[in-house]
């Protein structure tokens, strides 16, 4: 597996934290009408100040001074401490288990939630130097600011860049090492209006690689039956699994994935889809673009995929789950092998049809086989018209009662026609039914979903982010 990019900003928080230590200092300003002080903030800011800078707060003018007084730090070193160098090798390994989180009231409950090992590995160390410079344009300020700062340092300050009590490297110190009492010089030169203390800091870091999240390798329960109280067996194991962190349920933002004919297809965020419903023309669904995802570098990254094993859930629109096991494929690395467990596809409400056919394209002995007793299609096109009574020569047979009057068989579009060994009948009249049927193509083995106005697929076909989990 490629290496992944990663960057946690380290460093970053810890020079946040040092602009904390110096915030909301402040220096008098005299006093006001009443009697009373004037205090005012000094900023701070990161990084020294150079040439440019200066230039640009000056506005480009002599005749315009920085403003004080302010304070900026910087990192002047960062060195690597061979001598602090401890096991590099060394991994720590820590059993977590949450507290599980109730979505409906947004607060944490007392049951046990899900469990992990996190496997932390050896940091790097490193000893950060930083400075810090107070600018002021008088002594009173630069003696009110050192007053206020120097008693903190004695001779360090504990500061942390995080409160994950998982990060071991969060923790360290900032060690007043050495002071410059003005970058003044005797003679002065023709620019002393401002005035620069500089305190000079070490602190020691650790850059932490990316920590290992695996789940638990001990047992930590034994599943004495495997039904839950509602007797469904795969919820019981599963959700027990999740529990104790056996397993764990996945999907990717923004991912979606392609259901057909047992195989599944990872489909990056940035792909377009046409309508994956809309297949009565051609009777199977086709998938669109080319943005396929290779399943076996994301599964690897959230735990160990068991073919055979590991679960694909669909959630379907009526609340319902399609649920199946998954296993890589032999020779497609986009795609996964699906299994689904027959009780939790939707039940046919109707018999299954032999084909879905364009019935002004193809008839019996014409592009289909010759009528027999039972065969049933599924037609998206009309078949003749009540107000015409010679219809389609494709569908004659020895007719069709209409009315009490002998005319040639109508259907409508949608409808499932069925041979009775005599005529052609209409088995399922869709504009007549409004409640949900399912029935399965038997030529392609694909199961549909009549919502009341259109067929529609029962399982297959896309399914967006949301719509779906791999538990490993």
């Amino acid at each position: 597996m490629a290496q992944q990019y990663f960057y946690s900003q380290q460093i970053r928080r810890f020079l946040l934290q040092i602009s904390r230590v110096f915030s909301n200092f402040q220096v008098e300003y005299g006093k006001d009408d009443a009697g009373n002080q004037v205090l005012r903030t000094v900023p701070v800011r990161y990084g020294d100040a150079s040439k440019v800078v200066n230039a640009i707060i000056r506005q480009n003018s002599e005749n315009a001074t920085i403003p004080t007084p302010m304070m900026s730090f910087y990192i002047t070193a960062l060195d690597y401490k061979r001598d602090w160098v401890q096991e590099p090798h060394h991994v720590d390994k820590l059993n977590v288990r949450q507290r599980d989180y109730d979505e409906n009231t947004g607060q944490l409950t007392t049951s046990q939630g899900n469990a992990f090992t996190i496997e932390r590995l050896m940091p790097v160390p490193y000893d950060m130097k930083i400075n810090v410079d107070i600018w002021t344009s008088n002594t009173s300020q630069k003696l009110q600011l050192m007053e206020q700062i120097a008693w903190i340092f004695n001779p360090s300050l504990e500061i942390q860049s995080t409160d994950n009590y998982l990060d071991w490297t969060s923790l360290t110190r900032m060690e007043l090492v050495g002071n410059t009492w003005t970058n003044r010089s005797v003679p002065t030169g023709t620019d002393d209006s401002i005035d620069i203390m500089t305190f000079n800091f070490n602190i020691p870091i650790w850059i932490s690689p990316p920590a290992k999240q695996k789940r638990l390798g001990v047992i930590r329960s034994i599943v004495a039956s495997v039904y839950d109280e509602s007797g469904d067996f795969d919820d019981g194991v599963i959700d027990s699994g999740l529990l104790i962190g056996k397993r764990v349920r996945t999907s990717w933002n923004n991912h979606s994935i392609f259901l057909l004919n047992g195989e599944v297809t990872l489909k990056d965020h940035t792909a377009t889809y046409t309508d994956q419903n809309d297949t009565l023309d051609s009777g199977t669904p086709t998938q669109v673009g080319d943005n396929n995802v290779k399943w076996r570098e994301l599964l690897e990254s959230y735990g160990d995929f068991q073919n055979g094993i590991s679960q694909l859930r669909i959630d379907l629109e009526d609340g319902t789950e399609v649920i199946g096991t998954v296993s890589y494929h032999p020779s497609n690395d986009y795609k996964l092998l699906f299994n689904a467990d027959a009780d939790t596809i939707p039940t046919n409400s109707l018999n299954a049809v032999d084909k879905i056919i364009d019935p002004l394209q193809s008839g019996p002995g014409a592009g289909l086989p010759t009528a027999q007793p039972g065969q049933r299609y599924l037609i998206i096109r009309d078949i003749g018209d009540s107000n015409n009574f010679d219809g389609p020569d494709a569908w004659k047979g020895v007719g069709y009662d209409q009315d009490s009057a002998l005319g040639d068989f109508v259907a409508s579009a949608n409808d499932i026609i069925e041979y009775d060994g005599d005529k052609w009948t209409v088995a399922f009249d869709a504009s007549a039914v409004s409640s949900t049927q399912y029935v399965t193509n038997t030529t392609t083995g694909i199961q549909y979903k009549w919502d009341g106005t259109e067929w529609l697929l029962s399982y297959q076909g896309m399914h967006t982010s949301g719509n779906w989990a791999i538990i490993i």
